[in-house]
């Protein structure tokens, strides 16, 4: 995995493909390689060039012990997409990585043409609020989650009951996030950035065409939170998944695939 200088940092990247770049970025504390298995083959064979980073805090890009916010990792998107020649580009973004691709539509529109945003919201609600001090809380705290514990945990909150009620699929689950816990990087100030201010209104000034993928059984980023953002974004619409949780592009990735490939367009 290629490591590069961008924004003043080291960020870790992946390219697979060539044709018109598609980067994805990745949800709070989630590798790059996430888009590995499912969503990279499809947009490859689909024609497109796509691109994977580490976010800053999960190594080996830099984990930027002394702090970050939301603004510095849209600028490693920005500054990363520059560094590669991937202008102009679509980007994909999940849970935190849709926060991530919307602010960087907005804030250089000139980077952005098409954008699919999964599982988002514009603001923070109550409980999404709580969910996020929550977990501060207990980073805060230093308390280390038994791994088996910590699997059970993202298993129930991130798949839909139709996952969760096949047994072969929630052993293989549990098995994978035992074996590679969110918490190993997971870092405090990817966690803060969950703490997102009201941005609906400022949305209205995205010029990008973005698609955003909501997924019905989400208890992590409820489906209206998406349709919210959707219907901000002048050139926005609004597609919900069904059967799926937050980890939707995981748990379904033949529906989710054709709908972004469909959204882009034929190459």
């Amino acid at each position: 995995m290629p490591i590069s200088v961008v924004n003043g940092i080291h960020l870790s990247y992946e390219e697979h493909g060539t044709g018109d770049p598609v980067v994805l970025i990745a949800g709070t504390g989630a590798l790059g390689r996430v888009w590995r298995a499912h969503q990279v083959p499809a947009l490859n064979r689909a024609g497109f060039r796509a691109i994977t980073l580490d976010n800053r805090g999960v190594p080996p890009s830099d984990v930027c012990a002394e702090g970050f916010t939301l603004a510095d990792m849209v600028a490693d998107v920005a500054g990363l997409v520059e560094h590669l020649g991937a202008v102009p580009c679509r980007i994909v973004g999940a849970s935190m990585g849709a926060i991530i691709a919307q602010e960087l539509a907005l804030a250089r529109p000139d980077l952005v043409t098409q954008a699919v945003l999964m599982a988002t919201r514009g603001r923070t609600d109550a409980l999404s609020g709580a969910v996020a001090d929550a977990e501060l809380e207990l980073f805060d705290s230093g308390t280390a989650l038994p791994p088996r514990y910590e699997a059970m945990f993202q298993v129930l909150r991130g798949f839909s009951r139709r996952t969760l009620r096949d047994e072969q699929a929630v052993r293989d689950w549990l098995d994978l996030f035992e074996l590679s816990p969110l918490s190993a990087s997971l870092s405090r100030s990817q966690l803060a950035v969950d703490r997102l201010p009201d941005r609906l209104e400022d949305y209205r000034r995205i010029d990008a065409e973005c698609l955003v993928l909501g997924f019905a059984d989400d208890l992590v980023t409820p489906p209206h939170l998406g349709r919210e953002v959707a219907a901000r974004i002048p050139r926005g619409s609004y597609r919900e998944i069904p059967g799926c949780g937050h980890h939707g592009h995981l748990e379904d990735p033949v529906a989710v695939n054709a709908a972004i490939i469909e959204f882009f367009g034929p190459r």
